[in-house]
Protein backbone atom coordinates (compact mmCIF):
# COMPACT_ATOMS: atom_id res chain seq x y z
CA UNK A 1 0.00 0.00 0.00
CA UNK A 2 1.07 3.64 0.15
CA UNK A 3 4.09 4.57 2.16
CA UNK A 4 4.20 7.62 4.40
CA UNK A 5 6.06 9.64 1.77
CA UNK A 6 3.40 8.97 -0.88
CA UNK A 7 0.61 10.16 1.43
CA UNK A 8 2.61 13.32 2.19
CA UNK A 9 2.93 14.03 -1.53
CA UNK A 10 -0.80 13.52 -2.08
CA UNK A 11 -1.68 15.65 0.95
CA UNK A 12 0.64 18.50 -0.05
CA UNK A 13 -0.64 18.43 -3.62
CA UNK A 14 -4.22 18.71 -2.33
CA UNK A 15 -3.38 21.37 0.28
CA UNK A 16 -4.42 24.16 -2.01
CA UNK A 17 -7.83 22.55 -2.65
CA UNK A 18 -8.99 23.01 0.91
CA UNK A 19 -8.54 21.09 4.13
CA UNK A 20 -12.01 19.48 4.25
CA UNK A 21 -11.90 18.34 0.64
CA UNK A 22 -8.35 16.99 0.93
CA UNK A 23 -9.28 14.94 4.01
CA UNK A 24 -12.28 13.53 2.16
CA UNK A 25 -10.14 12.60 -0.83
CA UNK A 26 -7.52 10.94 1.39
CA UNK A 27 -10.24 8.95 3.15
CA UNK A 28 -11.63 7.86 -0.21
CA UNK A 29 -8.20 6.72 -1.42
CA UNK A 30 -7.50 4.74 1.75
CA UNK A 31 -10.97 3.18 1.64
CA UNK A 32 -10.67 2.27 -2.05
CA UNK A 33 -7.33 0.53 -1.59
CA UNK A 34 -8.50 -1.19 1.57
CA UNK A 35 -11.55 -2.63 -0.17
CA UNK A 36 -9.58 -3.74 -3.22
CA UNK A 37 -7.03 -5.61 -1.10
CA UNK A 38 -9.78 -7.25 1.00
CA UNK A 39 -11.53 -8.38 -2.18
CA UNK A 40 -8.35 -9.96 -3.56
CA UNK A 41 -7.78 -12.20 -0.54
CA UNK A 42 -7.97 -15.96 -0.94
CA UNK A 43 -11.14 -17.75 0.22
CA UNK A 44 -11.11 -19.23 3.71
CA UNK A 45 -10.96 -22.90 4.59
CA UNK A 46 -14.73 -22.92 4.91
CA UNK A 47 -15.00 -22.17 1.20
CA UNK A 48 -14.89 -25.93 0.57
CA UNK A 49 -17.66 -28.04 2.12
CA UNK A 50 -15.21 -30.96 2.38
CA UNK A 51 -13.19 -29.03 4.97
CA UNK A 52 -16.00 -29.23 7.53
CA UNK A 53 -15.32 -32.82 8.58
CA UNK A 54 -17.99 -32.97 11.30
CA UNK A 55 -20.66 -31.99 8.80
CA UNK A 56 -19.27 -34.36 6.17
CA UNK A 57 -19.32 -37.31 8.57
CA UNK A 58 -22.98 -36.69 9.39
CA UNK A 59 -24.17 -36.61 5.76
CA UNK A 60 -26.95 -38.96 4.78
CA UNK A 61 -26.91 -39.87 1.10
CA UNK A 62 -29.89 -40.75 -1.08
CA UNK A 63 -30.84 -44.36 -1.64
CA UNK A 64 -31.49 -44.55 -5.37
CA UNK A 65 -30.32 -46.36 -8.46
CA UNK A 66 -27.66 -48.92 -7.58
CA UNK A 67 -27.18 -47.51 -4.08
CA UNK A 68 -29.24 -49.54 -1.62
CA UNK A 69 -27.32 -49.15 1.66
CA UNK A 70 -27.22 -45.97 3.82
CA UNK A 71 -23.47 -46.38 4.45
CA UNK A 72 -22.79 -46.72 0.75
CA UNK A 73 -25.00 -43.66 0.08
CA UNK A 74 -23.02 -41.68 2.65
CA UNK A 75 -19.65 -42.56 1.07
CA UNK A 76 -21.01 -41.80 -2.40
CA UNK A 77 -22.32 -38.39 -1.30
CA UNK A 78 -19.02 -37.50 0.40
CA UNK A 79 -17.10 -38.62 -2.68
CA UNK A 80 -19.26 -36.40 -4.92
CA UNK A 81 -18.70 -33.36 -2.70
CA UNK A 82 -14.99 -34.01 -2.36
CA UNK A 83 -14.50 -34.43 -6.10
CA UNK A 84 -16.37 -31.16 -6.70
CA UNK A 85 -14.10 -29.44 -4.17
CA UNK A 86 -11.00 -30.90 -5.81
CA UNK A 87 -12.16 -29.42 -9.12
CA UNK A 88 -12.81 -26.06 -7.46
CA UNK A 89 -9.39 -26.10 -5.79
CA UNK A 90 -7.80 -26.86 -9.14
CA UNK A 91 -9.62 -24.00 -10.85
CA UNK A 92 -8.49 -21.70 -8.03
CA UNK A 93 -4.92 -22.98 -8.59
CA UNK A 94 -4.63 -24.20 -5.00
CA UNK A 95 -3.47 -27.59 -6.32
CA UNK A 96 -1.65 -28.60 -9.49
CA UNK A 97 -3.29 -30.67 -12.21
CA UNK A 98 -1.28 -33.83 -11.39
CA UNK A 99 -2.19 -33.48 -7.70
CA UNK A 100 -5.85 -32.93 -8.55
CA UNK A 101 -5.80 -36.03 -10.78
CA UNK A 102 -4.22 -38.10 -8.02
CA UNK A 103 -6.73 -36.89 -5.40
CA UNK A 104 -9.64 -37.51 -7.78
CA UNK A 105 -8.45 -41.08 -8.35
CA UNK A 106 -8.07 -41.70 -4.61
CA UNK A 107 -11.66 -40.58 -4.02
CA UNK A 108 -12.88 -42.71 -6.93
CA UNK A 109 -11.01 -45.73 -5.50
CA UNK A 110 -12.69 -45.27 -2.10
CA UNK A 111 -16.10 -45.03 -3.78
CA UNK A 112 -15.45 -48.14 -5.91
CA UNK A 113 -14.16 -50.13 -2.90
CA UNK A 114 -17.28 -49.23 -0.90
CA UNK A 115 -19.50 -50.24 -3.82
CA UNK A 116 -17.75 -53.60 -4.28
CA UNK A 117 -17.83 -54.35 -0.56
CA UNK A 118 -21.53 -53.45 -0.34
CA UNK A 119 -22.35 -55.69 -3.29
CA UNK A 120 -20.45 -58.64 -1.80
CA UNK A 121 -21.64 -58.28 1.78
CA UNK A 122 -25.03 -56.64 1.18
CA UNK A 123 -24.30 -53.69 3.48
CA UNK A 124 -21.51 -51.43 4.70
CA UNK A 125 -20.75 -51.87 8.40
CA UNK A 126 -20.06 -48.94 10.72
CA UNK A 127 -16.39 -49.93 10.98
CA UNK A 128 -16.00 -50.06 7.20
CA UNK A 129 -17.79 -46.72 6.84
CA UNK A 130 -15.42 -45.21 9.43
CA UNK A 131 -12.42 -46.55 7.50
CA UNK A 132 -13.67 -45.03 4.24
CA UNK A 133 -14.47 -41.77 6.05
CA UNK A 134 -10.88 -41.58 7.33
CA UNK A 135 -9.56 -42.14 3.82
CA UNK A 136 -11.77 -39.33 2.49
CA UNK A 137 -10.69 -37.10 5.41
CA UNK A 138 -7.07 -37.64 4.35
CA UNK A 139 -7.86 -36.49 0.81
CA UNK A 140 -9.82 -33.49 2.10
CA UNK A 141 -6.88 -32.46 4.28
CA UNK A 142 -4.77 -32.05 1.13
CA UNK A 143 -7.05 -29.36 -0.32
CA UNK A 144 -7.99 -27.65 2.95
CA UNK A 145 -5.60 -25.06 4.36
Amino acid sequence: MFGYDTLDVIYFNLRGVGKDLSVKILCFIVLAFGLSSAHAQEPSANAYPSCNLAEQRSLAGDLSGTIRDPGQAHISMRANILQADISTARKARRVSQPTADQLWKEVQRVRADADVFTRKQGFLSAAERATYDRQLDTVAARICP
